[in-house]
């Protein structure tokens, strides 16, 4: 089979959510045999030179990247308003990579082309145009969902018009595009239940993000035990979000009952009000050389999301170090867990709170996490046998 995959982020390295996602799945279409080709937008605010990609991912995807700086800017923002397109969307569509992905088109007939992102839906027109392969959506998340449960919250009367309107654009993208596809892969069943009340006629198949266990060694002794971590991508706005509320909800009361607490915020892009708040209780770090390093040190993991869809792939990677986990029912979407036994769900502050109070108070109660989350990832998450699974899915289209 011939899959062309295109993606609006360069997935090597493989440093944050969605990148680890796109890059595992390539891995995993072409170690089942798969003629995979790889084109991806590689944006000014996520640039990852081709030169630092290994050869042998290039050689077994085809990979090749075209530059853009698909950057927000407030005179792009406001020009945007004399049109009709969500600017959320319009910024990922230019002529350099139309070009690219025409004379691929024209070069090889493939059997799919996978679309990584409902952004990289503005390039069906051009498929259709010069291809009759299958296209199937990737929903990484149900994005306009993510702004829905932003806006809910959002105090600034004039951003929330603006958002409002922008995301209504994005809806109607979004449910076009869905319209448009030959199918829909969503990486929880979650999605997949939101996406079909949607578009209920619509092939829809459920494929988690797999990890190479391999790479992932279980942590039996972090070397600073009993600290606690957030680790993630600090310019996607549900992550800024779920820290901000942590700090302010929950951190107050650990430190109370705990006065010797260690949090640890780390991530790209950490913002500034929260590095200004560094102290011998809450370390900030922008720049983790190593994910493996990291999760050696530090000890139980905090995923305090409550806006975003899809699955939460650096949780995936706490479950697969043998780490003990405290989420939302937000944070756990796709995580076919059960509570207090892979990991711990709050979904208040108290709750939050508690849960930490409890994991560093009773070691043999975060030990049996640890243990537990570790079997969940090797029962669950082998990339080559979930990417296996959607190719027998792709066939039957």
């Amino acid at each position: 089979m011939r899959i062309l995959q295109l993606s609006n982020k360069a997935p090597y390295p493989a440093n944050d959510g969605s990148s680890i996602a796109i890059y595992n799945l390539a891995e995993g279409l072409a170690d089942n045999g798969v003629e995979l080709h790889l084109l991806t937008i590689n944006t000014k605010k996520h640039f990852k030179p081709d030169s630092e990609v290994p050869q042998e991912f290039k050689d077994k995807t085809h990979y090749a990247s075209v530059y853009r700086n698909t950057d927000t800017s407030v005179s792009g923002a406001l020009f945007n308003l004399c049109s009709s397109q969500s600017y959320f969307v319009s910024r990922f569509f230019f002529r350099a990579f139309g070009e690219e992905l025409v004379r691929r088109l024209k070069a090889y007939r493939f059997d799919l082309v996978q679309l990584e992102g409902v952004f990289m839906a503005t390039y069906i027109p051009l498929i259709r145009q010069h291809s009759q392969a299958k296209i199937s959506i990737r929903a990484h998340n149900l994005e306009h969902q993510i702004w829905e449960r932003h806006l809910a919250n959002e105090p600034s009367f004039l951003k929330k018009t603006y958002l409002g309107l922008q995301n209504n654009r994005l809806r109607r993208f979004e449910l076009d595009a869905f319209a448009k596809a030959d199918a829909i892969v969503t990486i929880t069943d979650e999605d997949k239940k939101n996406i079909q009340a949607l578009v209920p006629h619509k092939v829809i198949y459920t494929c988690l993000t797999g990890i190479n266990l391999s790479a992932y060694q279980k942590v039996e002794r972090p070397s600073e035990a009993n600290t606690l971590f957030h680790f993630a991508s600090m310019d996607w706005m549900p992550n800024e979000e779920a820290v901000t509320w942590l700090l302010e909800q929950v951190w107050p009361g650990v430190l109370k009952q705990v006065p010797e607490s260690r949090l640890v915020l780390a991530g790209k892009n950490m913002p500034e009000k929260f590095k200004r708040l560094a102290n011998q209780n809450l370390t900030v770090i922008e720049h983790v050389s190593s994910s493996a390093e990291f999760y050696k040190t530090y000890d139980i993991m905090l995923v305090p999301l409550w806006s975003g869809s899809g699955l939460r792939i650096k949780l995936v990677e706490g479950l697969a170090y043998g780490k003990a986990i405290i989420t939302t029912s937000i944070g756990a979407e796709g995580i076919p867990y059960t509570n207090h036994k892979e990991l711990i769900v709050a979904d208040n502050p108290g709750e939050f709170r508690e849960a930490i109070v409890s994991l560093l108070n009773d070691g043999q109660k975060k030990r049996t996490l640890q243990t537990q989350a570790r079997m969940l990832a090797e029962s669950h998450f082998d990339y080559k046998a979930i990417a296996a699974d959607l190719l027998a899915f792709y066939k039957t289209l």
